[in-house]
């Protein structure tokens, strides 16, 4: 009997133990499979999921520090102060890295917003290294690079656009399309370009872009201002950029995602180590009279135990592998959009991912494996023997004779009962359904109240197109940097009005002006969009009461309501330059703009209220682009400009969003099935003796089929019964920690998203997942014959 502890001290290649491993791996091909597959699939989900998690959790911050992006982006006076020194300004004390000066100016072309065009060289540079994402750099004047913020249907490689309304403006070519983490421009041209457009209305500007040793907070940030200020002729510093504005916007769109990927991320972790631990448990104790067996010809408990332990490792380590590298494959697309959507650079799965996860899963299966080895390990070897033979008598019999009382074949019956005769085994199934029917529930839910948000975005965003009448803009209504109000061109709102109107693909307009005002009660300046004409329009979503119908209405976002303490009903004291009115608040707006601290009230409340802009909205099948060109050649004349709004990031997210929960609930979804699978197969060969004997009493396949389905059928129902209500509460209580995280409370129509028919629909889910998992297994029992069967243990 020795020679068995010897061949386990040779390894397992080459003595006995070793061919037990061998033998019992290559014997349970089916159970191997399962193993190897879900192991992979696991690993995938969570190796996804980690990933994206990470990538969300800052994504500001790995493309800043990646592009070693610009703390403080300040803009100089060149005629006060010379390019020696403001290069001198770069050995001040406490900052690491500088980068200029670089001549800046501002452009504005009659179909294209106010950009801030920086003069660089090429993309490279020691502070703001840009990403450049498409083409190639500006080398020669007539050349531009844009920022991708604006790459659209109106801008593109290729693409060309005027740097004013002027006959003799120059025309310039979208060459390349880049990312600055910081912002620091929306294009960028060759340095003599930039020179070249200076004019008296656009000067010509210098920037210097500095990292300091200590710029994490406001306080930081203004004492390197002063240092700045102090080291430079009086009034030679025009104005200065701090990146944690920047970084503040970014994360929170950001935070929104992070309650998201948590909650499937913890749903692909409870799934995998239920899923894997049942399905390596038992195959383990489906293996109890081979190891009594085992045990009577002279191998010691350890070695039983480290021979099962071992074989489900071997397929779970292969699985593992697998599944890292198919999570990298697959999270590699889903980490571009997000890095195209953050304005993120270059995100790849974490490397600790790659390593916590597969170390994860190996102890899990380690685990899941050793617990029933043990227990096996410790039986005596006639009480293994017997055991493992079928499971113990009279286990279930309660549950046959009340389903032979059902009205239904007795296959079916046969096939109901079946589940009781292995409580622990079942009660894994039904956990494995019960989670993949709340992962498809929370996902159904999930993409309808993101499609819900996309469709009540910032109606400024949905725009297709807008008209500027006042002054120039970066978007609808808000005012570029360097510019005068009061030279703003004298444009008569009434004819560009019925310009529009007389324009064919217009479907609906109003007038907006964006500004700032004072509220009586808090400090410093608050946003304001004033409204003309068609106020629903330009209606938001709204959480509470209504948006605004006349005069004297406010309606303000979440953010305001919390700050200031009001409620709905409440009245508000607003100042717009010299006038002030009280505003009586009738709605909470879904609006995360301006951190909550946003007002939305008609334009005939303040008498020296103009509109700067007016939204379009054109008919089915009308381009935008077309659109904006047509009423162009009709406003311009009259000192307006046109522009046709891109898809906004918001949008763009959105879709991520959307693809992420279905990729992950599917993967789920299929280890779900797996698990099925597995305790099927388990199920049914245990059975086969006893189906063999069925068959010999005339069972026919279907009937076979019927009795393996049965089988499963009521796990099925069961578990979609308990899965749709947990979804249901895991939509409710994520969405709003998604809203509250982007600082805002949510309207009914993003979580009030489930209609009675869907709920029918996935409470069916649980019995497809279930029999979709037993239909393999059934098929082999359905196809074995009855010799084989009553031959076979």
């Amino acid at each position: 009997m020795r020679r068995f502890g010897t061949g386990f001290g040779t390894g397992f290649g080459t003595g006995a133990l070793g061919r037990v491993v061998r033998s019992g791996v290559g014997r349970r091909r089916v159970q191997t499979v399962v193993i190897a597959i879900a192991t992979m699939m696991a690993v995938a989900s969570a190796v996804v999921a980690g990933s994206l998690m990470v990538a969300a959790s800052a994504p500001f911050d790995h493309a800043f520090a990646k592009q070693h992006g610009a703390h403080l982006t300040a803009e100089f006076d060149p005629s006060k102060v010379t390019a020696a020194q403001l290069a001198a300004t770069g050995q001040l004390d406490g900052v690491t890295a500088s980068a200029g000066p670089h001549p800046t100016t501002v452009i504005k072309g009659p179909n294209a917003p106010t950009l801030t065009l920086v003069g660089r060289s090429g993309p490279r540079s020691d502070v703001d290294d840009l990403d450049l994402r498409s083409g190639r750099w500006a080398e020669k004047p007539g050349e531009v690079v844009l920022s991708v913020e604006f790459a659209g249907p109106a801008f593109e490689l290729g693409s060309t656009l005027r740097t004013s309304d002027a006959a003799d403006a120059q025309i310039l070519t979208v060459v390349g399309l880049a990312v600055s983490a910081g912002k620091s421009a929306d294009a960028w041209a060759t340095p003599a370009q930039v020179r070249a457009l200076g004019s008296k209305d656009s000067p010509v500007t210098s920037q210097m872009l500095y990292r300091f040793d200590a710029a994490g907070t406001k306080a930081q940030i203004v004492a390197a201002r002063k240092t700045l200020t102090a080291a430079v002729p009086s009034g030679a510093l025009i104005g200065t950029t701090s990146y944690l504005d920047t970084k503040r916007a970014a994360d929170q769109g950001a935070a929104a995602t992070i309650p998201f990927l948590l909650a499937f991320g913890a749903l692909g972790i409870v799934m995998s180590v239920i899923i894997v631990g049942s399905v390596v448990s038992g195959a383990v104790g489906t293996s109890l009279r081979r190891i009594g067996i085992l045990k009577a010809i002279g191998f010691t408990p350890r070695e039983v135990v480290r021979a099962y332990v071992v074989q489900a490792l071997i397929p779970a380590v292969a699985g593992i592998a697998l599944g890292v590298v198919l999570g990298n494959l697959l999270a590699v697309p889903l980490l571009e959009d997000t890095e195209r959507a953050y304005g993120s650079v270059s995100l790849t799965v974490a490397w600790w991912v790659n390593i916590v996860v597969p170390t994860a899963a190996l102890a899990v299966v380690g685990i899941a494996a050793l617990v029933p080895a043990l227990r096996a390990g410790r039986l005596r070897t006639v009480e293994a023997i017997a055991v493992g033979r079928a499971p113990r008598t009279g286990r279930g019999q309660w549950a046959h004779r009340a389903a032979g009382r059902l009205p239904l074949p007795r296959a079916v019956t046969y096939g109901l009962a079946s589940p009781f005769a292995h409580p622990v085994r079942t009660l894994a199934m039904l956990l494995a359904v019960a989670f993949g029917t709340v992962a498809a529930t929370f996902a159904v839910g999930l993409t309808q109240s993101l499609t819900a948000v996309g469709n009540a975005a910032d109606p400024e965003e949905s725009a297709a197109v807008t008209v500027f009448v006042g002054r120039p803009s970066l978007g609808p209504g808000v005012p570029a940097p360097n510019q005068d109000t009061a030279e703003a061109p004298d444009v008569d709102p009434a004819k560009v009005r019925a310009a529009i109107e007389a324009q064919a693909g217009t479907a609906s307009y109003y007038g907006m002006t964006q500004t700032e005002v004072t509220v009586a009660g808090i400090s410093g300046s608050v946003r304001a969009n004033f409204y003309q004409g068609d106020l629903g329009a330009g209606g938001y979503e709204m959480i509470s009461g209504q948006w605004i119908t006349g005069a004297g209405q406010v309606v303000v976002p979440t953010g305001f309501l919390e700050r200031t303490g009001t409620e709905i009903g409440d009245t508000v004291r607003v100042t717009y330059e010299k006038e002030t009115t009280t505003l009586r608040i009738v709605g909470e707006a879904f609006d995360t703009s301006d951190d909550g601290m946003h007002l939305h009230a008609d334009l005939a409340n303040f008498d020296g209220a103009k509109p700067d802009a007016y939204l379009i909205d054109v008919k089915p099948g009308v381009s935008p682009a077309e659109y904006a060109e047509k009423l162009g050649a009709v406003v311009q004349p009259l000192g307006a400009h046109v522009m046709a709004n891109s898809t906004s990031q918001g949008e763009s997210m959105i879709l991520i969003l959307e693809a992420m929960a279905v990729l992950l609930t599917l993967m789920l979804m299929s280890v779900a099935g797996l698990g099925v699978l597995n305790s099927a197969v388990l199920d049914t060969r245990e059975r086969v003796h006893d189906l063999g004997v069925c068959k010999a009493l005339g069972m026919s396949p279907r009937q076979t089929v019927s009795l393996v389905l049965a089988s499963v059928a009521g796990i099925g129902v069961l578990g979609g019964l308990v899965g749709v209500p947990l979804g249901l509460a895991l939509h409710g209580f994520v969405l709003p920690v998604m809203g509250h995280s982007a600082g805002t409370n949510l309207p009914p129509s993003v979580l009030e998203v489930y209609e009675p028919w869907q709920l029918i629909l996935l409470g069916l889910a649980g019995i497809t997942i279930a029999l979709l998992g037993a239909l393999l297994p059934a098929g082999w029992a359905a196809r074995t014959r009855t010799a084989t069967a009553l031959r076979t243990e």
